[in-house]
């Protein structure tokens, strides 16, 4: 049977990871498949610079959508994939070789999951993660500070002039097109359960389908 694709998007710092790391460890590496779009950004010097000269990584652009239509068609197919995972553009660090293992589930989550028609066309169900400006802006700050090691000043001017103006744009439209928004205000506990009584429903359905029965 095809995989079921779940696509799950939200602005930076609505709190997707914390979701989908839930999501993660409720389920086994033989029913789910995580892909975080993150591992799909080009390389620093492909992205392109507003007009300080500061790398944008916010925009739609920051993306190989093909590399990561491609990939997903494998899963599709039932192939593994193997690449390189993302540093954040980290000189110092050496990157590790990830494996996405095919499964009867697959989400795939990051900022432009939804942004091209032929992506779309692969997800079953889209999930948009959803928080207040002032808890997003929070969260980022202590995860670029705690995470990544970057100034404060550096994440404001980030969230200030890429952020929110690209959130606006390109991913809140999609709010109105979502088959289910999680509000991750405080916390995400409801929506979790819902979803994840969903998945493993489908994977009930999916046994008994291949029992023939």
């Amino acid at each position: 049977m095809k995989p079921y694709i779940v696509g799950i998007t939200g602005g930076s710092g609505s709190g997707k990871t914390s979701f989908i790391d839930r999501i993660r460890e409720a389920f086994t590496e033989e029913e789910l498949c995580v892909v975080s779009q993150d591992n799909y950004y080009l390389p620093i010097e492909m992205q392109a610079k507003d007009r300080n000269g500061v790398e944008n990584f916010d925009l739609p652009s920051s993306f190989d959508h093909e590399g990561f239509y491609e990939d997903m068609l494998r899963l599709i197919k039932g192939e593994n994939v193997t690449k390189d995972e993302y540093i954040f553009n980290d000189p110092s660090a050496i990157p590790s070789k990830i494996t996405f293992y095919s499964a009867p589930i697959i989400l795939i989550e990051g900022l432009y999951v939804f942004h091209t028609k032929k992506m779309r066309d692969l997800i079953d169900l889209k999930v948009f993660v959803h928080a207040k400006d002032e808890y997003k802006i929070i969260r980022r700050i202590i995860r670029d500070q705690t995470e990544r090691n970057y100034p404060v000043e550096d994440v404001l001017y980030r969230y200030q002039h890429h952020v929110m103006p690209n959130f606006e744009q390109y991913i809140k439209p999609h709010l109105d097109k979502v088959d289910l928004i999680v509000n991750n205000n405080e916390h995400f506990e409801q929506a979790f359960r819902v979803l994840q009584g969903f998945l493993r429903n489908h994977l009930r359905e999916c046994r008994v389908k291949n029992a023939g029965i």
